[in-house]
């Protein structure tokens, strides 16, 4: 209306006290990084530091690798922990500042297993699997645990036990939110393993993970895809923790020999549907 003042608006104090909360949790992030920075500093240093001659030799490194979890073990053995340690606290803080304001700041993958699971898929409790199966490739098998390689990757199951599948024991079990690990041989010197027709499962198809608790844990092929082992896209095969999944590694590609076997992984990603009992 002609000749009259603006008013200044009222300011928002929810606003103002996000713009608080962001800038405090922007402190704590600098100050993270600042000092995992320093420590990575510290562990390849270690890592590069001239070795004990009197300290027993690394046993051999098995015939076939999973590219998974080098990473983690050239980075130092502490600095794993002292990572998800910070990430967990910066989580944490920002959904204090979520609850505080009321706005919406952290990505679902970051918070899935902080906030009330979705009502679209079960969410088991921990319990270890111990078989299992698929009906389209025939696949019915065992399953034990592996750990982490003397190389830092994914133990490979022993040779005597390739009709098995191997749980990487240092993730999630099969139906808690993230992705459960179950790796497995394609074939040995003598002929097929566990996995060996684990490339034509495809998408749709059903996997059942049966559980020490009893439970069965069925999971729905998302896709089957192939990596480069030195390429293999760690964020997308292990980073996905907004429901529960699973991943089956084995190995696929062109045969190279020596300590890398086959070439390539063969990844089969899938996702919690249901589960039974018995």
């Amino acid at each position: 209306m002609a000749g009259s003042r603006a008013r200044n608006p009222r300011p928002d104090p929810r606003r103002a006290a996000a713009r608080r909360a962001l800038r405090a949790s922007r402190r704590v992030v600098v100050a993270a990084t600042g000092r995992l920075r320093r420590v990575a500093g510290q562990a390849v240093t270690a890592s590069v530091a001239t070795p004990d001659p009197a300290a027993q030799p690394l046993p051999p490194r098995p015939r076939h690798r999973w590219a998974a979890g080098r990473r983690l073990a050239d980075a130092g053995p502490g600095l794993p922990v002292l990572v998800i340690g910070t990430l967990m606290a910066l989580i944490i803080a920002m959904l204090g500042v979520e609850r505080v304001t009321g706005i919406h700041v952290l990505p679902d993958r970051f918070t899935a297993g902080l906030r009330p699971p979705p009502k679209k898929f079960p969410v088991l409790a921990a319990s270890r699997p111990v078989g299992i199966s698929s009906q389209p490739i025939d696949l019915a098998a065992p399953v034990h645990n592996v750990g982490i390689a003397p190389d830092g990757s994914i133990a490979v199951p022993d040779a005597a036990r390739a009709q098995e599948a191997g749980w990487y024991d240092q993730g999630p079990t099969p139906g808690q939110y993230g992705p459960a690990v179950i790796v497995g041989h394609v074939d040995t010197n003598t002929g097929p393993a566990v996995f060996h027709q684990l490339r034509e499962l495809r998408a749709g198809d059903p996997v059942e993970v049966s559980r020490e608790d009893g439970s069965v844990a069925v999971f729905e092929v998302n896709s089957v895809e192939r990596f480069d082992k030195e390429r293999l896209p760690v964020d997308e095969v292990y980073g996905d923790f907004s429901r529960p999944n699973l991943r089956l590694i084995t190995c696929g590609g062109r045969w190279i020999g020596g300590e890398t076997g086959y070439a390539d992984n063969v990844v089969v990603f899938a996702t919690l549907v249901r589960a039974r009992t018995g």
